[in-house]
């Protein structure tokens, strides 16, 4: 894979849907100086790709940054690159320059724990043509120690230098209160988005695009393809009606599919994983697409296991069902396989499905519907004290020091997903099994369909 292709494969989201009366920070500077840590960590989410090769970011990335109920867009750039013949190689400075035309400032980032370099020298003073205000942000000032040597960047003339953190957030407050002061005001706003995002993700050649031209392909739909982040993912609209009559709305992401280690370069297989596990931070719900002809594979769990990690609620779904020949006990035999593969997985339904034929795919926009109103299910205190009263008041499991233990009583601490906290008597985690009890029974009594269900523990302090 040439390194041009890598960069457009990592090429995250451009101006789609982007209000351009908001104004533009860029972010530029030499590679693995921190730009796409820093930028992450401005619009609050892993939108991204850090790494420590360079080439990796190549395109302009933009996000969307809010503090103090202000609102300002951001742009990651690639890593200015020295070679042979320039110091700042014109594929690389070329989206950069148009993110730098764009912007009302620059945060110009530097390591301090390597100091000036000759490339930041360069840097600074082709900046210092631009007519633009310029923070130098001195990243990597994990402890005051190191943040002391920040001051050195002054000799390149600029009055802003912030020693920062990106990775731990030291020193971004400073840095965000500088940007809102600079920059003209906009209210923060936020906008009401009813879309339902769902990831497919799967090995190569297991039907996923097969499966959103059928969706796509289907009457009663109004789609709307909107362009992607790369050559390989594109996002797509779908609007349907659901049997209650309320409207169904999801943005569909097709992602390139993960390939099995030998079967192609280091690099491809690391970016593949990267961008499907992009994606997946991306979506509310995740369909799990695997091939009914070869069956459930290790792969298959394994990037399974990355939604999941995730806390997205997911559906597996056994593409090419028409293909195989079946008898009674086939769904049986095939589910159970799955279920065996992929035992974190115990409460994802399994479909089995056509993306040739249409068997069964009408049914995916109410699915999807119902796993997304689960993840965002909060239960009543009322539903929730009657919960206690049955299954918790009275012990029903062990800790794992095989004492008795004592739920003082229960709350949901969030959801996206469902996330329920215990009090208990103990300090000590509660046994595995009861945990599993406990999901078991909030599963059966409040329906968190195709949703896992985060337990936590708060135990009594230990007496002195």
């Amino acid at each position: 894979m040439s390194q041009n292709s890598v960069g457009e494969l990592l090429a995250a989201e451009a101006e789609e849907n982007e209000d351009l009366s908001v104004p533009l920070v860029a972010i530029i500077g030499r590679p693995n100086v921190g730009k796409s840590t820093l930028f992450n960590r401005l619009i609050g989410s892993r939108r991204s790709i850090v790494g420590d090769l360079p080439g990796i970011t190549r395109d302009r990335i933009y996000g969307q940054a809010e503090w103090q109920n202000r609102m300002f867009r951001v742009v990651d750039t690639g890593g200015i690159v020295p070679d042979d013949e320039a110091i700042i190689p014109a594929n690389i400075f070329k989206q950069a320059q148009a993110a730098i035309g764009e912007a009302s400032l620059l945060l110009f980032v530097v390591d301090v724990r390597e100091g000036m370099t000759s490339l930041d020298e360069e840097l600074a003073k082709m900046m210092r043509t631009l007519n633009k205000p310029v923070f130098i942000v001195a990243n990597k000032s994990d402890t005051t120690r190191v943040g002391d040597h920040a001051a050195e960047f002054h000799q390149f003339g600029y009055d802003e230098v912030f020693p920062v953190s990106a990775e731990h957030g030291a020193g971004l407050g400073d840095l965000l209160d500088a940007i809102i002061e600079r920059l003209p005001v906009v209210e923060f706003r936020k906008e009401k988005n009813d879309e339902i995002n769902v990831a497919i993700i799967g090995r190569p050649n297991v039907g996923k695009s097969s499966l959103i031209n059928k969706l796509l392909g289907q009457e009663r739909v109004i789609v709307s393809p909107i362009p992607g982040t790369t050559r390989d993912a594109v996002d797509s609209v779908f609007e349907t009606t659901g049997e209650d009559g309320k409207p169904i709305k999801l943005r569909f992401v097709d992602t390139a599919g993960i390939r099995r280690k030998g079967k192609t370069n280091e690099m491809a297989e690391k970016l593949s994983v990267v961008m499907a596990r992009k994606h997946i931070e991306r979506a509310d719900v995740v369909l799990m697409v695997i091939d009914a002809i070869e069956g459930v594979t290790a792969l298959d769990a394994n990037i399974a296991g990355y939604a999941h990690e995730s806390g997205r609620s997911l559906i597996v779904l056994v593409n090419k069902w028409d293909a195989i020949e079946k008898d009674t006990n086939t769904v049986y035999r095939t589910e159970e396989k799955i279920r065996d593969a992929m035992k974190f997985l115990d409460y994802a339904p399994i479909i089995t499905i056509s993306a040739l034929t249409g068997q069964r795919v009408i049914r995916l926009p109410e699915l999807i519907a119902k796993a997304n109103a689960a993840r965002n299910l909060r239960i009543p205190t009322a539903e929730l004290n009657q919960f206690y009263a049955e299954y918790l008041e009275q012990p029903k499991g062990l800790s794992s020091a095989k004492r008795p233990l004592k739920v003082k009583y229960i709350t949901q601490a969030g959801i996206r997903p469902p996330t329920f906290v215990l009090f208990t008597n103990s300090s000590k985690p509660f046994h595995f099994s009861y945990e599993r009890y406990l999901i078991n029974r909030l599963r059966e009594n409040f329906d968190f369909f195709a949703t896992p269900i985060r337990v936590k523990q708060k135990g009594g302090q230990k007496k002195r």
